[in-house]
């Protein structure tokens, strides 16, 4: 992903005055967090200090693209839509989090809301906390991805603090997407499989399809930033308002990177109550 100047990506005036109160050193700086307590406290334990709640917001115009009727296919049109929309909302997100001086943003959330002043706009909007490291990693250099971008993460408090005390430190969200039309089956097909027990082929093939195209557009993301894996994967599907035979394929995780080579990973410990129930 690449950041843009606040000016050109579109964070607001008032959003950067807010920004600029909250910078490590200014009189009235305080932090905001959509953290819970024990991912607060997890997220310190780890190193990391909280600046504030950082956000971006794009609402857009998603188009309308019509596919066969009989044939499985991708609606790309939809999917760059769909694709950039979330780009610009991510980016805006970004800005602000560099514009704090942040080295990451942790517990990031990317939402669509589908607006009633018009049955083709919708929101997307990306929201995280970001954060400041109290030290550089033990390797040396920045906890800033190859870009020099704050890194961006989904991973909740207690995976980030886990993941750190592995020796591992997140790149930055990866995600890939693909709007997918899904054939209909002919009169005579549909007809031929009822009461039968009987896989349907050009289903299965339309949702293999659109699935290993979103889950291989995150993986080249996750090269562009070096990573060595990507964890954390959530695979979505949603309708959103096209109707039943189209379906958007959404893959998305946390590009993670070795921050040494041994690692040591800690081991569970049993832990026995000391209550007589």
């Amino acid at each position: 992903m690449t950041v843009n100047t606040p000016a050109v990506s579109g964070v607001p005036d008032d959003a950067m005055r807010r920004l600029a109160q909250m910078r490590p050193g200014q009189s009235t700086s305080l932090f905001t967090s959509d953290l819970s307590v024990n991912e607060f406290l997890l997220v310190r334990e780890a190193g990391f200090r909280p600046l504030g709640l950082v956000l971006g917001s794009s609402i857009y115009h998603v188009g309308i693209q019509f596919g066969r009727w009989s044939q499985n296919r991708e609606l790309d049109q939809l999917s760059q839509a769909m694709y950039h929309a979330r780009e610009l909302a991510m980016t805006r997100m970004e800005a602000e989090a560099d514009a704090l001086g942040a080295d990451g943003i942790v517990g990031v959330r990317l939402d669509i809301e589908f607006k009633e002043f018009g049955s083709e706009l919708a929101e997307f909007i990306a929201i995280g906390t970001a954060v400041k490291a109290d030290s550089p990693p033990d390797s040396g250099g920045t906890w800033r991805n190859r870009h020099h971008q704050p890194f961006t993460s989904d991973l909740s408090g207690q995976d980030f603090w886990t993941l750190i005390q592995a020796g591992y430190a997140p790149l930055g969200m990866t995600m890939g997407t693909c709007v997918y039309h899904i054939a209909h089956q002919r009169f005579w097909q549909a007809m031929g499989n009822i009461g039968q027990n009987v896989e349907i082929p050009q289903y299965t093939e339309a949702l293999y399809d659109a699935r290993e195209l979103a889950m291989s557009r995150m993986q080249a993301e996750a090269e562009q930033l070096g990573a060595e894996g990507i964890v954390g994967v959530q695979m979505l599907s949603n309708s959103h308002r096209w109707g039943g035979h189209t379906t958007e394929f959404f893959a998305i995780g946390t590009a993670v990177r070795p921050l040494r080579a041994d690692h040591v990973i800690a081991k569970p410990q049993l832990v026995l109550p000391l209550t007589d129930r």
